[in-house]
């Protein structure tokens, strides 16, 4: 007989068990349109068609004192609704009685992918809404996107499967070195600014093609992506001056394909613009290239005329590595601006041939800890087993500022068996050397005339937000009137356009009281 009760007192527990574990989502009135929402509006940031967008949160607030049921939640274009929802973990784009406790919430969230080739323009706005509650009842959030139409470059799929790929070299036990990537084809050699370009791999320029990049152009790089001028081959960015600085209209704009507002500033989000050794007269002009990897990498050719790349009133930033980097080469720079970098913002590397006018090189880096200066040079590369050396035939820099967060921002190494040959005139250089890490070193004998001539050591920049990477000059700046005349009448123009040759400003800025 105890044995009976037993049994009968467990099941008893398990009833009660069962029946207070059981969801009672159908036992709930259904809500009568008084949910609320933490927006009414949900706005999903520029898309390239066929490219999906990051996941967008709505809450959706329950505020009364009683549970109640959502007898429908939907988009009301339906099924075919180019946005897709997650209700509080389910997918999909219709849900029916779902629960929401008294004085509780619930997530909505929203992502979309689009094809704008069904619509014909280049760019639209595209719109639906979430329903909630039946049509007695219902309430309405609204959905908003951006989405652009584009050009596509990415690598072919092989018959086996595998990506296209490029031969970079060979390891030193001969195996091939290949990355993901294609050649341009003829009809793809010239980037209008009808569309933007979006490209996936690296996009090469073969030998004796040039790729030819309109005024007003926008390219987007996925991850790992860039673009690289082989041998014979040359990139030619012809961008101009914009009326609407804001707007930049006539500028060319390289950078991710990343399009919403948290990823404006976010480096490292594709690779490179590789200018291989043996690329010919590459030119950039009136560029902005930001949140690379390693802004723009020049390899070899330090004796090519025209040198290997010319930089006019180009802007190169946010780096997660390095900005422009030169190994051996040549490179002319006027009216540059080399902002912040993981590492370093501009690297003469190994030797080469450089000329900088009205230059300004500020690496304010402030996404974690910054080993490498603003501005590096050096000529030559120590390996675990050997130390290759090249001559540095010439690096010179002439009204140019060399600043940033660091104390030293600029670094000489010179392993003494090349030619070092240098020169900074009428330049403003962060040196605080405070612990006397370089005395008696000559390479900074800033009284030497023939390396220094003109120089402000530790001067005050006074940029406007450097920060924020705007480095142009207030009332406290002491680059303002202090370049060489000389110089500025090589670069008549800072790269808004301002004459500069009456009392020209170190740096890209002229500086305006009344601007």
């Amino acid at each position: 007989m105890h044995r009976i009760y037993t049994y009968l007192w467990v099941a008893a527990c398990l009833i009660m068990v069962i029946t207070a574990s059981c969801r009672k989502d159908f036992d709930y009135p259904q809500s009568s349109g008084q949910l609320q929402f933490s927006k009414d509006t949900v706005f999903l940031d520029t898309v390239f068609t066929n490219i999906g967008s990051s996941t967008y949160t709505l809450k959706v607030y329950n505020s009364s004192s009683d549970d109640v049921q959502i007898p429908f939640i939907g988009l009301k274009n339906g099924l075919e609704s180019g946005y897709r929802l997650n209700v509080d973990g389910l997918p999909g784009k219709e849900f029916s009685d779902i629960p929401i406790l008294a004085k509780d919430s619930l997530f909505v969230f929203i992502e979309t992918t689009f094809g704008i080739t069904t619509v014909g323009d280049n760019e639209f706005l595209y719109t639906d809404a979430i329903q909630f509650g039946t049509e007695a009842t219902r309430q309405e959030v609204q959905l908003v996107t951006l989405v652009k139409d584009a050009v596509f470059l990415y690598p072919r799929t092989l018959s086996n499967g595998m990506k296209e790929t490029l031969l970079l070299g060979f390891d030193e036990e001969g195996n091939e070195i290949r990355i993901e990537g294609f050649f341009l084809e003829d009809a793809e050699l010239n980037f209008s600014n009808e569309k933007p370009y979006v490209v996936y791999g690296y996009a090469a320029v073969a030998e004796d093609r040039a790729l030819t990049i309109d005024a007003g152009a926008r390219i987007h790089f996925h991850k790992d992506s860039g673009i690289i001028v082989t041998s014979g081959g040359s990139l030619n960015a012809n961008g101009s001056l914009s009326e609407d600085q804001e707007l930049s209209e006539n500028e060319i704009i390289f950078e991710g394909d990343r399009l919403e507002p948290d990823f404006s500033e976010v480096p490292g989000q594709w690779g490179t613009i590789w200018l291989a050794e043996g690329s010919r007269a590459n030119s950039l002009d009136y560029v902005t290239i930001k949140n690379a990897t390693v802004g723009v990498l020049v390899d070899g050719s330090p004796e090519a005329s025209p040198p290997t790349l010319t930089l006019r009133n180009s802007k190169i930033q946010n780096s997660s590595s390095v900005n422009l980097w030169g190994r051996n080469t040549s490179i002319e720079a006027q009216n540059l601006v080399a902002g912040s970098a993981g590492e370093i913002s501009v690297y003469c590397n190994l030797g080469g041939n450089y000329d900088f006018k009205h230059a300004t090189i500020a690496n304010y880096w402030n996404d974690g800890f910054r080993s490498g200066p603003s501005l590096l040079i050096d000529n030559f590369v120590e390996t675990a087993s050997t130390i290759e050396s090249m001559d540095l035939e010439r690096a010179n820099f002439a009204n140019c500022i060399i600043y940033g967060n660091r104390s030293v921002e600029l670094q000489l190494a010179d392993n003494g068996s090349k030619a070092f040959d240098f020169n900074f005139k009428n330049c403003l250089i962060r040196f605080e050397d405070s612990n006397g890490t370089f005395d008696g070193n000559p390479l900074y004998d800033f009284e030497n005339p023939i390396l220094y001539e003109n120089l402000l050591v530790n001067g005050r920049p006074g940029f406007s937000n450097p920060f924020a990477g705007d480095f142009s000059l207030t009332t406290e700046s002491e680059a303002i009137d202090n370049g060489d005349v000389q110089t500025a009448l090589e670069v008549p123009l800072d790269i808004f356009g301002n004459d500069r040759t009456l009392s020209p400003d170190l740096g890209v800025f002229e500086f305006f009281p009344n601007n």
